[in-house]
């Protein structure tokens, strides 16, 4: 009995980890897309339709606009994250619209980890207050989950995103750059 508990016991720990340290399997529905970002190059990104379709929709409609054209990554912290997509540079711009949150501590069942590559969106304080700011994953975060809206994954070009973490010259602890030096986000584009 004590043997058989520990082999289900272990095997639970294996899932878990399993569970905990990927993006998720096989996205369902999946959209592509490609940032190009000035001096370093272009990180192609597969976006998970299937688990948040409400962010999805939001990223895609805000790239056919030419939102992101010329924007910048403002935060970026080597080893956490680079943050991107805000109008003012400096982390409280917004699209002028929000939209629903879609990760569990606000009611929706979102399976995607903050692991290396993953794309998710940025928000305040309050559950639905994503607007166009999102970030890219370039270390593992994973007591984010459950309260971001993870989106997508990096399927190339993850270099290129920790290249930019690397270079990064933060002036504090929340990986504030100054304007003169953040990285500019030449185009995105959807290219399905």
């Amino acid at each position: 009995m004590k043997k058989a508990f520990s082999i289900i016991l272990a095997a639970a720990i294996v899932v878990t980890m399993t569970a905990c340290g990927k993006a998720s399997g096989p996205f369902q529905k999946v959209r592509h897309a490609q940032i190009t970002v000035k001096d370093y190059g272009t990180i192609k990104l597969e976006l998970d339709e299937g688990t948040a379709p409400i962010t999805v929709a939001n990223f895609i409609k805000l790239v056919k606009q030419g939102f992101y054209d010329g924007l910048t990554f403002h935060r970026i912290m080597d080893g956490f994250m680079i943050q991107g997509g805000c109008p003012r540079g400096d982390g409280n711009g917004n699209s002028g619209e929000f939209i629903k949150g879609e990760f569990k501590s606000n009611g929706v069942e979102n399976p995607i980890s903050h692991v290396e590559g993953v794309i998710s969106m940025a928000r305040g304080k309050k559950l639905n207050s994503a607007s166009c700011q999102f970030f890219i994953m370039v270390g593992e975060a994973t007591y984010l989950d459950g309260d971001y809206a993870a989106f997508g994954r990096v399927t190339e070009g993850l270099d290129i995103a920790k290249k930019i973490a690397k270079d990064a010259r933060p002036v504090d602890r929340n990986g504030t750059i100054p304007k003169d030096q953040q990285p500019v986000i030449e185009k995105i584009v959807i290219t399905d």
